[in-house]
C-alpha cells in the first residue's frame, strides 16, 4: 500500500465521517417537530420507551447523540431515570440501522433491478436531487432535505473510496497478522471501543469495520469481539456529556455504560464458550458486509432482550454506585446538551418561560395585595420573585440567543425571537410590582391615606389590572388565544381609567380634599398599573404569534367587530360609576 493509497483511503474516511455528521445534523432539525412528539408521549411503559429510543435513534442515525439528548433531559427534568433506561436500550437497536444502509455497498448481481439498490448506481442521483433542492429550496425544510440527499451521497461515496483504497490490504502480510491477533477477543473488544472512543461515534465505527471487511481478512472471530467493544466505546459520549450535569443526568449516562459493559461481558463469554466448545465454522469466514450489519444486529438486540427485564435492577445499581447526596443540588433551568436538538430546545424554553409567567404574576398579585396590608414578609415576597425573574431573564436571553446561532428551522426562529421578546415583557410586569409595593410601603411608611372616593376608584383599577395579567398570562401558560385576543381591549379600558382617575386626581387636589404627598403616591401607582397593562398587551401579542393565529391584537374598531363587543364590556365592568354603586 503505497502513499496515495494512503492518502486515498484517509480523504474517504474523512468523507464518510462528514457526511454522516452533515446528513444527522440535517436529520435532526427536519425530524424537529417528530422528537418533539416521540418526547411528549414518552411514558413510564417500557415498549413505547424502547421504541421511541429506537425511532429517535434511527432519524438521527446516532445512538451517541441520542444518549447525549438523554442525559440533558434528564438534567432537565423532561425525563425520569426509569424512562431514559428504556429509551437508551431502544437507542442501541436503532442504531444498527446506518450499518444495513451502508451493508447496500456489497450488493453484487448482474440484475439491472438488484444493481439499482446498490448505492454506486442511485447515490448521483440522490446527490443531484440533493444540490437542487438545497440551492434551489426558499425554506429551511427543502433546504434540509437537500443537505441530508446531499450528507448520504457524501457518505457513501466517502465509504465506496475507502473500501477502494483498502481493498489491496488482503495481500499484505502485516494486516492479516494485525487480524490475526483480533482473534483473541479481549483485543477485539479493546480495538472496538478504542477506535469508537476515538470518533465517538458507533455508527461510523461500524462502518469503517464493514470497509476493512471488503479486504476478505476480517473474520467473524474477529468483527464480532469489535463491534461488542464499539459498543462500550460510543458510552464515552454520553459520560462526557454528563460532566457537570446533576445526579440523575449522571445516572443516565451510567445507565449507558452499564448495559454496554453487561451486555458484552455476557454474551462475549457465550461468544467465547461457543467459540471454544462448538467450534463452528462460520466463525473462520471472512465477514461481508451484510455479516458485519447483522452482527451489530443481533448483539444489540440480544443485549436488549437480557436486560430490558431487568431494567429496574439497572436503576437500583446506578442510585447504588451514585446515591443521593445529602446536600440538595442547584437546580440547573435549562441544560446546554438540549443545545444539540433544538426543537427540544425550544420547548424546554418555553417551560421555564412558563415558570417565569407564574413568578412574574404572582409578584404584581402580591404587590396589589400590599395595598392593603404590607406586612415584613409579603414584601420580601415580592421582592424575591422579582429577583427570581431577572435571574430567568438573564438565563433565557443567553440561552435563546446561543440557540438562535444554530441552524434552526424558519418557524423555530420566529419562536425564539418572540420568546425573547416575551422575557422582556414579564419581567417588566414584576419590576412593576416591586414599584406598587414601594408605594405601598410609602403610604404606610407616611401614614398617608387616600379619599374614600380615591380608594374606590383604585378598586376599580386594581380589578382591571388583575383581570388583564390573569388574561395575559393565561393565555400564554394554556395556549388560548381566545383570551389573548380580549386582552387589548381591556388595555385600552385600563388607559381611559387611568385618564379619568389623574383628571379626578386634580380635582381634589383643587378642592383641598388630597395632600400632595398623596398626590405622588396616586400618580406613581397610576402609571405603574398603566404600564403593566401595557406589558400585558405584548405578553398577549406574542402569544398571537407564537400560535400564528389569524386574529389582529390592533385592528381598528370600526374593523372588529369582536374588539368592539369586548371593549363595551369592559368599560361597563370597569366604569368608575358603575363600579362604585356595586
Amino acid at each position: 500500500m503505497d502513499i496515495f493509497q494512503v492518502l486515498t483511503m484517509v480523504g474517504g474516511l474523512s468523507l464518510f465521517l462528514f457526511g454522516m455528521d452533515l446528513m444527522g445534523q440535517a436529520l435532526e432539525r427536519r425530524a424537529g417537530e417528530g422528537l418533539r412528539t416521540l418526547l411528549g408521549r414518552l411514558t413510564t411503559n417500557r415498549a413505547v420507551g424502547l421504541l421511541t429510543g429506537m425511532a429517535v435513534t434511527a432519524i438521527i442515525q446516532s445512538s451517541s447523540a441520542a444518549t447525549v439528548m438523554v442525559v440533558g433531559f434528564v438534567n432537565s427534568g423532561l425525563m425520569s431515570l426509569t424512562q431514559a433506561i428504556n429509551v437508551i436500550m431502544g437507542a442501541n437497536i436503532g442504531t444498527t440501522v446506518t450499518a444495513w444502509l451502508l451493508s447496500l455497498a456489497g450488493i453484487d448481481s448482474g440484475n439491472v433491478f438488484v444493481k439499482l439498490l446498490k448505492p454506486s448506481s442511485f447515490t448521483p442521483v440522490l446527490a443531484l436531487i440533493g444540490i437542487v433542492l438545497y440551492m434551489s429550496g426558499k425554506n429551511t425544510k427543502k433546504q434540509d432535505t437537500g443537505t441530508i440527499l446531499l450528507g448520504f451521497a457524501t457518505l457513501m461515496f466517502g465509504m465506496e473510496t475507502m473500501s477502494g483504497a483498502v481493498s489491496g490490504l488482503g495481500k499484505v502480510p502485516a494486516f492479516q497478522s494485525l487480524f490475526l491477533l483480533f482473534r483473541n477477543p479481549i483485543l477485539g473488544v479493546l480495538a472496538g471501543a478504542v477506535l469508537t472512543a476515538v470518533i465517538q461515534s458507533s455508527s461510523a465505527s461500524v462502518g469503517i469495520l464493514q470497509a476493512l471487511a471488503v479486504t476478505g481478512q476480517v473474520s467473524y472471530s474477529a468483527a464480532i469481539p469489535i463491534i461488542m467493544g464499539q459498543n462500550i466505546g460510543t458510552t464515552v459520549t454520553a459520560m462526557l456529556s454528563s460532566v457537570g450535569a446533576n445526579r440523575n443526568a449522571k445516572r443516565a449516562a451510567l445507565v449507558h455504560l452499564s448495559f454496554n459493559v453487561i451486555g458484552t461481558a455476557v454474551w462475549l463469554t457465550v461468544f467465547c464458550v461457543v467459540k471454544a466448545v462448538l467450534r463452528p465454522a462460520l466463525l473462520d469466514q471472512p465477514a461481508s458486509l451484510f455479516g458485519v450489519a447483522a452482527a451489530h444486529s443481533v448483539f444489540n438486540i440480544l443485549c436488549t432482550l437480557l436486560l430490558l427485564p431487568l431494567s429496574g435492577v439497572l436503576e437500583r445499581l446506578v442510585v447504588h454506585l451514585l446515591p443521593d447526596d445529602k446536600r440538595p443540588e442547584a437546580q440547573v433551568e435549562l441544560d446546554p446538551r438540549l443545545l444539540a436538538t433544538p426543537p427540544i430546545a425550544l420547548e424546554r424554553c418555553r417551560e421555564v418561560t412558563a415558570d417565569m409567567a407564574r413568578t412574574a404574576g404572582e409578584s404584581l398579585r402580591e404587590g396589589l395585595a400590599a395595598l392593603r396590608d404590607c406586612p415584613p414578609e409579603l414584601a420580601r415576597s415580592v421582592r424575591e420573585k422579582e429577583e427570581k425573574t431577572d435571574y430567568y431573564e438573564d438565563v433565557l436571553g443567553a440561552y435563546l440567543v446561543e440557540l438562535s446561532k444554530r441552524p434552526i428551522s424558519g418557524a423555530d426562529s420566529i419562536q425564539a425571537a418572540k420568546l425573547l421578546k416575551l422575557i422582556g415583557d414579564l419581567e417588566r410586569i414584576s419590576d412593576h410590582a416591586v414599584n406598587v409595593l414601594e408605594s405601598a410601603e410609602e403610604l404606610h411608611r407616611k401614614k398617608v391615606n387616600f379619599t374614600p372616593g380615591a380608594v374606590e376608584e383604585l378598586k376599580v383599577l386594581c380589578a382591571a389590572v388583575q383581570e388583564i395579567l390573569d388574561l395575559a398570562l393565561g393565555s400564554f401558560l394554556n395556549d388560548d388565544p381566545a383570551a389573548a385576543a380580549r386582552v387589548e381591549p381591556l388595555e385600552e379600558v385600563i388607559d381611559r381609567l387611568k385618564d379619568q382617575m389623574r383628571t379626578n386626581h386634580i380635582l381634589r387636589l383643587q378642592q383641598g380634599e388630597c395632600t400632595i404627598d398623596a398626590g405622588f403616591i396616586w400618580s406613581d401607582l397610576l402609571t405603574n398599573l398603566e404600564r403593566t397593562a401595557d406589558h400585558c398587551s405584548n405578553v398577549a401579542e406574542c402569544v398571537l404569534d407564537l400560535g400564528h393565529h389569524a386574529a389582529v391584537l390592533h385592528e381598528p374598531e370600526s374593523v372588529s367587530n369582536e374588539f368592539r363587543r369586548n371593549l363595551r364590556r369592559f368599560a361597563e365592568k370597569y366604569s368608575l360609576e358603575n363600579f362604585s354603586q356595586k
